[in-house]
């Protein structure tokens, strides 16, 4: 068929060549251009004024004019010394509509057409669009179906356009109905295929779609095949066919391996060989299979990738580990030897950031942990991106290394970021089952006039809470990475107005502060902090619990003037702030109220988490948190009230209690329920403080004793994050099975295991563009008396958070 169509355009450009007597040039006329300029043409024609023109000269520029793909027809003809060029334009793609696909995205699709030239705008080539055809129907084949139509419909247009409508009909993916491998022995069917993404119909292929034929799967199936055969010692398997099978209705497939399972292979010996740059001593530390052990092509990959790791870490960029085994199939061993070529050492050049177009490049410059002119370390560069990733300026950020030229141990580093908005103007509805509908506003830039610096403006209010808060912070005070930042913030809660469930009093707190921020590695570093702050307690005879009334009248203040003083302390090996899969969290901080202060106190708090990726896409997560608080120094009561005596030493305020339950805690119970609960008002039998009997308050203000939180917390979640096919970027959504445990007491000596709260469920965690949302479905599983009037099975909350 080719060559039928080249003989065609052969004879074609002789009979529009036909004729000619050479001539020499005088002028070039082209006629019949509609939309292409003739300045294109003539770019494109090998022939100027003053040329001797002949018919070879002739048929060769016809030829480089149907090249261009803009002319259906072409035609020379002279007039005198004048040679005039006849041209029949290729419509151009007025529009380009794709229907029917649900497999593949149309974006997608249309990326794929544009690069090879059938786009809105381009000129029109039916040959082009034959090709799109066949490669459409292949790519739906590699998906397995094999009933797709794919049908181009071309209508033509006024001003010599047409409307390409391409009509696909995917038809449904050809099933799976046997898998059968020949030749296994040592392993059941069942073993082999554990890890495969193709099988045959169950329960789950609705979810799964395992049974969906695709070539790719396929592929990687049986490359999945012979790795689990050469891990466990089979160094001579072989697969020696494949077969798939269509059943005469393209609906049902039948897949066929033939293999050769051979021995078991120990490896004799291990050989470390060229030039190994450290010690072979420690070389060997880095390869996992040693002399007698079976034969494990993972270990000897894992080994191979490791030796490189390393020697890339030292400069070595470009260094190679080949794996050279020999078979003895005699004595079914193997002589295995590691063949280090490190190649030169390379140092970097240059680093250049691309993309950053607001923010300076002194910037993403000090989060660079691999300098100029210094050897090139992988180690560092990997580090440097991380560091870049969390300043959360970049949606995303790549770091490549290309060689420059003429040197063969120097590379320069591509630094490319897709800068985000790190800055807004905000204002927002969101809704918590704890505090109601919230409204905020708020001016925030986190990158300020590109200078990496944070500053934010903010309010916001809900049903029991009121905040104003104002900060800035510069990350880089110094160059060793020193920052210092400051805090202003106005706030008024009024418990009351939550209603009956919770402990009726309202503070309203005046407060700023300065921290310094001090790195010590790129992991960890220390945050220490100064300020003052003035709360106004206001407690409601009858409706507040008689012990705050108490604590109140026995420090004879309603306002709490206080110095506050923090350290805290940091270890952050996490590879992502909003959805990590490995790494984790050590904190720990000190702070309280200096002396001078109304109440002396200081509390610890603690936390510790990880996560671990434990395959298939699961994430496992623990955190384990502890908060304890007291008083200190010689600060005694002054008078008697209820159970507090004149000269015993304060307790701890209860303003600064710590609370459990809620969507971010315990979930399955409501905010802030767990843990110490009192009676509001007196008992009228005894005059006293109504005490609370399974969590209930007879003949006090309320029904219900009401939380107020302790001196001491602990916490524990265990998490499992799923891989769910609909929910690809875990960085948008992530879905978790969880257990949750844990409890608030009056204080240290107060904690009992067994008054641990439990409870499990699925959660949700969604970055929506009004602000993060989060929807738990909690049970809670083991409870304490008057736990169950706080239970909360549903639980959400969502808007933005200032």
């Amino acid at each position: 068929m080719k060559r039928i169509a080249a003989l065609i355009l052969l004879a074609s450009l002789s009979a529009n060549a036909l004729g000619f007597e050479p001539f020499v040039v005088s002028d070039i006329r082209i006629d019949g251009l509609n939309r292409i300029a003739a300045g294109t043409v003539y770019n494109y024609l090998p022939i100027s004024k003053g040329d001797r023109l002949t018919n070879d000269e002739v048929q060769r520029a016809i030829r480089a004019l149907y090249q261009t793909k803009f002319f259906s027809d072409v035609e020379m003809e002279r007039q005198g010394d004048i040679l005039v060029i006849k041209v029949t334009e290729r419509p151009s793609i007025a529009k380009l509509t794709i229907r029917g696909n649900h497999d593949i995205k149309t974006d997608d699709l249309k990326k794929g057409l544009k690069s090879i030239g059938l786009s809105e705008g381009e000129t029109f080539d039916r040959l082009a669009l034959d090709r799109v055809q066949q490669e459409l129907i292949h790519q739906y084949y590699n998906r397995g179906k094999y009933n797709v139509s794919v049908l181009p419909h071309v209508t033509r247009l006024d001003r010599n356009r047409v409307a390409v409508d391409i009509e696909i009909r995917e038809g449904k993916a050809a099933k799976i109905k046997e898998i059968n491998i020949v030749g296994n022995h040592a392993f059941t069917d069942k073993a082999i295929r554990d890890g495969f993404e193709s099988g045959t119909t169950n329960w789950m292929s609705w979810y799964s779609k395992n049974d969906q034929y695709s070539s790719d799967k396929l592929s990687g199936d049986l490359n999945k095949l012979q790795s689990y055969y050469m891990d466990r010692g089979y160094a001579d398997f072989g697969l020696d066919s494949s077969q798939v099978t269509i059943s005469p209705d393209k609906r049902d497939m039948y897949i066929a391996a033939d293999i050769k399972e051979g021995a078991i292979y120990k490896v004799s010996k291990v050989h470390l060989l060229g030039d190994l740059i450290l010690p072979e001593k420690t070389m060997r530390r880095l390869v996992f299979i040693k002399d007698g052990e079976t034969f494990n092509r993972a270990a000897i990959e894992a080994s191979s990738k490791a030796m490189k790791a390393v020697l890339a870490d030292m400069g070595y960029a470009y260094a190679k580990v080949d794996t050279i085994p020999k078979l003895d199939k005699e004595n079914r061993t193997v002589d295995l030897s590691f063949y280090v070529q490190p190649g030169h050492r390379i140092y970097v050049r240059r680093v250049i950031f691309q993309g950053n177009t607001r923010t300076e490049d002194e910037v993403l410059r000090r989060e660079m942990r691999q300098l100029e002119g210094s050897w090139y370390s992988q180690a560092a560069i990997d580090r440097s991106k991380i560091r870049l990733q969390r300043l959360g300026f970049f949606k995303k950020v790549d770091i490549d290394k290309s060689r420059v030229p003429g040197t063969p141990d120097q590379v320069d580093l591509n630094v490319k970021v897709e800068e985000q908005s790190a800055g807004s103007l905000m204002f927002g509805v969101g809704y918590s089952q704890y505090s109601g509908i919230i409204l905020s506003g708020s001016v925030s830039q986190n990158n300020f006039l590109g200078t990496g610096d944070r500053f934010s403006l903010g309010a916001e209010k809900s049903d029991y809470y009121t905040q104003i808060n104002a900060s800035y912070y510069n990350p880089y005070l110094t160059d060793n990475g020193i920052g210092i930042g400051y805090n202003a913030t106005l706030s008024k809660a009024d418990y009351s107005n939550l209603g009956s469930e919770y402990a009726s009093y309202s503070n309203s707190t005046r407060a700023f502060s300065t921290t310094l921020g001090i790195p010590i590695t790129d992991f960890q570093g220390l945050n220490l902090s100064m300020g003052l702050s003035s709360t106004k307690i206001n407690t409601y005879e009858g409706y507040t619990p008689q012990v705050l009334i108490d604590y109140q009248n026995a420090i004879g203040h309603r306002t709490i003037h206080t110095w506050t003083g923090s350290i805290g302390w940091t270890y952050d090996t996490r590879n992502s702030y909003w959805a990590a899969t490995r790494g984790g969290l050590l904190s720990a901080s000190v702070d309280g109220a200096l002396p001078g202060s109304t109440v002396q106190y200081w509390r610890f708090t603690g936390e510790a988490n990880h996560y671990w990726p434990i395959g298939g896409g699961f994430v496992l997560y623990l955190d384990g948190q502890v908060g304890y608080g007291s008083t200190y120094g010689n600060q005694t009561y002054d008078r008697t009230f209820g159970q507090y005596v004149a000269g015993q030493k304060y307790d701890y305020p209860f303003w600064q209690n710590y609370y459990a339950g809620g969507v971010k805690d315990v979930r399955g119970f409501q905010d802030n329920t767990l843990g110490p609960r009192v009676c509001a008002g007196l008992d009228p039998t005894t005059g006293k403080a109504a005490q609370p009997v399974n969590g209930n308050c007879n003949g006090s203000s309320y029904y219900y004793a009401q939380p107020i939180g302790g001196a001491f917390k602990v916490l524990g979640t265990a998490e499992v994050y799923l891989p769910l096919p609909f929910l690809k970027d875990i960085n948008t959504a992530r879905v978790s099975v969880f257990m949750d445990v844990g409890n608030a007491y009056k204080n240290y000596q107060s904690f009992s295991a067994k008054q641990l709260d439990a409870s499990y469920g699925i959660s949700l965690h969604w970055k929506a563009p009004i602000g993060p949302l989060i929807i738990s479905l909690a049970h809670p599983f083991r409870t304490q008396p008057g736990d169950q009037h706080y239970e909360e099975r549903i639980q959400f909350t969502f808007g933005s958070q200032f």
